[in-house]
C-alpha cells in the first residue's frame, strides 16, 4: 500500500467487519500457508541447489516480519486505516518506512518467504516460489494498486530510495545511496544467485581453439580487479542527476537482460588455472584465486566486466569531458584483461561490448520498435474476390497457427501429431465460442477470445488422456508453441485494432489512422498516442516461450512447464490489461474481467506445477508428413482469421 499523510483527508471506502475479516484471513493465514505448502511440494519435485540454514533464514524472515509490522503500524497510526487494498487508509503516509520505499509491506513479505526457504533449506522455495511472489507483488502494484492510489490521493511523493531525476541539478545524498541500494547491490545479489544455480549439463564452452591457448598474464589481474572500484565510485562521481539516472537505468536493463540471457542460453567459459609460478607466492595469487572462487563460469557471455566498465566510463566522461580517450583506452584495457587473466573468452568480451552498445541505444531501439508497431497497426489491406474478402492481417494468424503447431509437434514427438493439430483447431473454435458467449458480439461478426482457446485446449487434453495419450505432454508442448502463436496473433490484433492501449503522453506512443481499425470505429481514439499494448504482449509472450523452451530442454517435469505457462502469462496479462484502453471490457470489483482471469491463471498455474509428472522428452525432428499437414493448418487458420463475406447476412459471416 502506497500512502502519504499530506493533503486532504479522505474518508475510506465503506467496509464491513466480515469483509475485513475475510481479507485478513486470506492474506495473513491462507496465503502464507499455501505459499509454504507450495515450497515444500515443489522441493520434492524439482532438483535445485539448496542453500541457507536456520539462523540465516530466521534473520531474513525476522527482518521481513519487522518491516511488515512497522509498515502496518504506520498505516494505522498515520493513515488511519488498514493495510488492505480494498479498504485503504483515509490518508496517505510518508512517515517511517513509507518515507524510504513505496511498498514496504510487499518487500517484507518477499523477505519472509526468502527467509523461510533459507531456514528450511527449501531450494524450490528460494529459486521458484519467492521470485514468483515478488513478481506477483510487482504485477499487482503496476497493474492496479499504484494507479488506484494516484486516483484517490493525487500525485504521490517520491520515496527517499528512488532513481535521480532527469534534471541537471546535482544528485543528493539519497540519490547516490539509491543507486547503490536499487542498482549495484541488487545486481551483485542476483549475479551471485545465478552463479549459485550452477552450470547446466547442456552448457557449451565459449572458448575457441586459439584463445583457449593464450597464456595467462598475472599482472593484468590489477586491471581486471580495478573494475570493481571503478564502477563502485560512479554514484559519488556524478555531477548531474540526469547522468546518474542514465547510468542507473542502463545498469538495471543490463542486470535484467544479461542475467536472463545467462539462464536461457547455456554458454560458459571455465576460468583458466592460475599459473604455477604465480601460485608460489606472487602478489597476484590471492586476487586471481579469489576471482576463480567467486566468479563462476556460468556468468560469462556477455562479460559483465566489460558492460559495467563501459557504463561507468560514460558517466566519468560526462563528468570530466577531457577524459574521453582515457575512458576508451581503459575500457579496451579491461576487455583485454578479461582475456589475459583467463577469466573470459574472446566471444565473452565481444558480446560484452555489443551488449553495452545495445543497452546504450535502448531508447532509440524502443522508439524504432514502436514506430514499426505503428506501421503494422496501419497496414490494413483487403482484396475482394467475388463475394469473398481477403484480409492481409489474417496472414499473421495463419503463420502463428502453423508455427506454434510445428513447435508443439517438434517437442511432443511425431506420435502426437494429430492430437496437436486437433488442439490447434480446437483452440481456434474455443476462442470463437468465448468471444460469442463471454464478450458478446453482433450476430454477423466473428471475433475471437484468447481465454476460450485455453479452455478448449485443456478440455481436449483431457479427452486425449482418456484415449491413452499423455495429456501433460500435449499441454506443455502447446504451451511452448502457443507462445509463438500468441505473438503472431498480436500482430493481427494490431491491424484489427483490438487489444489496443490507453492514451499515453509519450513520443513513442503509437497512433492508429486506418479507418477500418477498431480503435477508430469503436474507441474513437484515432490519431491519439496510445500504449503499444500488443507490443508489450508480444515481448512478454516471446520471453515466456523462451523460458518454457529452456525448461523443456532441461527435462523439467511436464506439469511444471504447463503450470509455469499459466503463471507467467497470468502475470503479464494482469499488467497488460492495466495499459489497455478497450471500452467494452467489463470491470468487476475494481479489476478488469481479464485481470481476474489472470489471477486465476497464476493461482491455478501454481497448483499445476505441484503435480508430479514425467520429465520433458528430447525434441524430435518433424516427420515428413508434418509439412503438408502444417500447410493445411495455415490455410484453415487464414480462412478463419482472414477471410469473410462482407455482403452476407449469415451468422459469423464477417470479420469487420
Amino acid at each position: 500500500m502506497t500512502n502519504d499523510d499530506r493533503g486532504t483527508r479522505m474518508p475510506p471506502p465503506a467496509r464491513t467487519w466480515w469483509g475485513v475479516a475475510a481479507y485478513a484471513a486470506l492474506f495473513i493465514l491462507v496465503l502464507p500457508l499455501l505459499v509454504g505448502a507450495w515450497m515444500h511440494r515443489l522441493d520434492r519435485i524439482l532438483v535445485l541447489p539448496a542453500y541457507g540454514g536456520l539462523w540465516p533464514g530466521v534473520t531474513v524472515a525476522g527482518l521481513g516480519l519487522l518491516i511488515m509490522a512497522l509498515a502496518m503500524r504506520a498505516l494505522w497510526v498515520h493513515g488511519h486505516g488498514l493495510a488492505m487494498s480494498p479498504f485503504p487508509p483515509a490518508s496517505l503516509v510518508t512517515r517511517g518506512l513509507y518515507a524510504l520505499v513505496a511498498d514496504p509491506i510487499y518487500v517484507g513479505a518477499v523477505l519472509m518467504s526468502v527467509g523461510y526457504a533459507l531456514a528450511s533449506r527449501l531450494a524450490a522455495g528460494l529459486w521458484i516460489v519467492a521470485p514468483v511472489l515478488g513478481l506477483s507483488a510487482t504485477a499487482f502494484v503496476m497493474g492496479y494498486e499504484r494507479d488506484v492510489t494516484r486516483r484517490r490521493f493525487g500525485a504521490l511523493p517520491a520515496p527517499l530510495l528512488r532513481l535521480p531525476g532527469q534534471v541537471d541539478a546535482s544528485p543528493t545524498v539519497w540519490h547516490r545511496v539509491s543507486v547503490y541500494g536499487l542498482v549495484l547491490v541488487p545486481w551483485l545479489v542476483l549475479y551471485e544467485a545465478v552463479n549459485r544455480l550452477g552450470v547446466p549439463l547442456d552448457a557449451r564452452p565459449t572458448w575457441l581453439p586459439w584463445d583457449a591457448g593464450l597464456p595467462v598474464v598475472p599482472w593484468t589481474e590489477s586491471i581486471y580487479a580495478l573494475t570493481y572500484p571503478f564502477v563502485a565510485l560512479v554514484p559519488l562521481a556524478a555531477r548531474r542527476q540526469r547522468d546518474l539516472r542514465r547510468f542507473a537505468v542502463r545498469g538495471l536493463w543490463a542486470t535484467g537482460t544479461i542475467l536472463l540471457f545467462y539462464l536461457l542460453v547455456p554458454l560458459v567459459a571455465p576460468a583458466k588455472p592460475v599459473p604455477v609460478l604465480v601460485s608460489d607466492g606472487s602478489l597476484w595469487t590471492p586476487l586471481m584465486l579469489l576471482e576463480r572462487y567467486t566468479d563462476q563460469q556460468a556468468t560469462s557471455l556477455p562479460a559483465f566486466h566489460v558492460v559495467w566498465t563501459c557504463l561507468a566510463a560514460e558517466l566519468y566522461v560526462e563528468t570530466w569531458t577531457r577524459t574521453r580517450w582515457l575512458a576508451i583506452v581503459w575500457s579496451l584495457a579491461v576487455g583485454a584483461s578479461c582475456l589475459t587473466t583467463g577469466m573470459h573468452a574472446v566471444l565473452d568480451v565481444v558480446a560484452g561490448f555489443a551488449a553495452w552498445v545495445l543497452i546504450a541505444r535502448g531508447s532509440r531501439i524502443w522508439a524504432g520498435m514502436c514506430r514499426l508497431t505503428e506501421a503494422v497497426a496501419n497496414s490494413w489491406g483487403e482484396r475482394q474476390v467475388g463475394p469473398i474478402r481477403l484480409l492481409s492481417h489474417g496472414v499473421y494468424a495463419a503463420a502463428g497457427g502453423a508455427a506454434g503447431a510445428g513447435v508443439a509437434i517438434w517437442l511432443a514427438g511425431p506420435g502426437e501429431l494429430w492430437w496437436i493439430i486437433a488442439l490447434t483447431h480446437g483452440s481456434q473454435l474455443g476462442a470463437a465460442a468465448w468471444a460469442q458467449v463471454i464478450e458478446g458480439s453482433p450476430r454477423l461478426l466473428r471475433p475471437y477470445g484468447y481465454f476460450g482457446s485455453v479452455v478448449a485446449i485443456c478440455v481436449l487434453a483431457i479427452a486425449a488422456h482418456l484415449t491413452g495419450h499423455d495429456a501433460w505432454r500435449l499441454l506443455a508442448a502447446m504451451a511452448v508453441g502457443g507462445c509463438l502463436t500468441q505473438a503472431f496473433g498480436r500482430l493481427r490484433c494490431l491491424v484489427q485494432g483490438c487489444c489496443h492501449g490507453k492514451p499515453i503522453d509519450a513520443l513513442w506512443g503509437i497512433r492508429y489512422r486506418h479507418p477500418r481499425s477498431r480503435v477508430i470505429r469503436i474507441s474513437d481514439l484515432g490519431g491519439v498516442p496510445l500504449h503499444p499494448a500488443p507490443l508489450y504482449s508480444i515481448i512478454w509472450t516471446l520471453l515466456t516461450g523462451c523460458i518454457l523452451l529452456r525448461l523443456w530442454l532441461l527435462s523439467a517435469p511436464l506439469p511444471f512447464i504447463a503450470g509455469a505457462y499459466f503463471i507467467l502469462i497470468g502475470l503479464g496479462r494482469f499488467v497488460e490489461e492495466h495499459y489497455r484502453g478497450e471500452p467494452q471490457t467489463a470491470t468487476v470489483a475494481g479489476l478488469r474481467l481479464y485481470q481476474w482471469l489472470a489471477i486465476a491463471f497464476v493461482v491455478g498455474g501454481a497448483a499445476v506445477t505441484a503435480i508430479t509428472g514425467s520429465a520433458a522428452p528430447a525434441p524430435q525432428a518433424l516427420p515428413l508428413m508434418a509439412w503438408p499437414v502444417l500447410l493445411v493448418v495455415t490455410i484453415i487458420t487464414y480462412a478463419l482469421y482472414g477471410v469473410d463475406v462482407p455482403g452476407s447476412n449469415r451468422r459469423f459471416s464477417r470479420l469487420v
